[in-house]
């Protein structure tokens, strides 16, 4: 899984993924992979903290219990964002006085450990979810302040022990550290450890979403038509009062519903590829580099997500901006013409 590349003229080479693909030689696979790694490091740091600044500065947003696991990824992301400069500062060269093997484990497992957070958090989310559709009466009894935060402080917990095993030279676990030339050369996948993994995180979380969100969304459509079957039975008496008390929540839903799916998009080509090294069916120095980062990716991803589907959280986010550009604050605060005053009453 070793490539190396001439970083210059005088023939001093460094490791680099990207040097298994056959570019030009005019251009520099490190470089690349520097500013590649720089640039999802700065998107994902930039992006987590808008997120957790507009969570703090707005108390609407605290009403759904699922805003805390939103909360919790949005810090663990924020902390693999953190994590990216490190392997940045190694292709640099300024991590010499560090020993490459205990820098390359750290590193390996503190974002496997964060991304199992994340993973954790949407299972989280999922069954919050289906708890809140299935049991709405005792929901606040069941979901309590006291048991939300003993489940976040056992996602952190558990995602901790899951890969701990891979100090005890069990199995690697994963290709974040392979920027670092002993984790691609030295440090071997195993297939026991990959199938613990899988049984242990990956399956349970998968399969938790899958069963929750089909039994949310088909409760909602059934929901739906009854709803239907009533406004048709009672149109002739005039009785149009009725309104659909779960649409807010289908909504809520759906914005974390496109999450998880998102995440599981960018998440599945590095599980296969994970997989299918650890049975030995295939190898490759640029898939384990393209796979990894465009699952890190995610940790972006899921802030974007969530501030494009939230109306609320866009109202606070735009609040927030409005003092950094107050032409255009005053522009869209502006009075509407005396003519459409009226209208805009009579819609409201």
């Amino acid at each position: 899984m070793n490539s190396s590349f001439d970083a210059n003229q005088s023939g001093s080479s460094l490791f680099c993924l990207l040097g298994a693909v056959d570019f030009s030689r005019s251009l520099n696979t490190c470089v690349l992979e520097v500013a590649v790694i720089l640039f999802l490091a700065a998107l994902i740091i930039a992006g987590n903290l808008v997120v957790i600044l507009v969570f703090h500065c707005a108390p609407l947003l605290h009403h759904h219990t699922t805003s805390r696991f939103i909360q919790t990824m949005a810090y663990a992301d924020l902390l693999v964002g953190v994590s990216c400069l490190v392997p940045s500062l190694s292709l640099l060269r300024l991590l010499r006085g560090l020993d490459e093997e205990l820098t390359c484990k750290m590193f390996g497992y503190v974002i496997s450990v964060l991304k199992s957070v994340s993973m954790a958090s949407l299972a989280c989310i999922s069954v919050d979810r289906y708890i809140a559709v299935t049991r709405p009466l005792s929901y606040g009894t069941l979901v309590t302040p006291c048991r939300l935060r003993a489940c976040i402080v056992l996602v952190w917990v558990y995602s901790a022990l899951v890969f701990l095993p891979s100090f005890f030279s069990w199995g690697k676990p994963g290709y974040h550290g392979d920027i670092f030339q002993w984790c691609a050369d030295s440090w071997s996948t195993n297939s026991r450890f990959s199938t613990f993994i899988v049984v242990a995180l990956y399956a349970p979380a998968a399969f938790t979403v899958c069963y929750t969100y089909g039994n949310i969304f088909w409760i909602c459509r059934q929901h739906d038509k009854e709803i239907t079957q009533r406004h048709a039975r009672f149109s002739a008496t005039g009785d149009h009062g009725e309104r659909c008390d779960g649409c807010t929540d289908r909504r809520y839903a759906m914005v974390l519903f496109r999450i998880t799916s998102v995440f599981y998009v960018l998440w599945m080509p590095y599980i296969l590829y994970f997989l299918l090294e650890s049975a030995r069916l295939y190898q490759h120095a640029t898939a384990s580099f393209l796979t990894t980062w465009l699952a890190i990716s995610n940790s972006f991803c899921n802030c974007l997500i969530y501030s494009l589907s939230s109306s609320v959280f866009r109202k606070r986010l735009g609040s927030l901006f409005d003092p950094l550009f107050p032409a255009c604050a005053g522009a869209n605060k502006a009075p509407p013409p005396a003519g459409l005053r009226h209208s805009a009453r009579c819609h409201v």
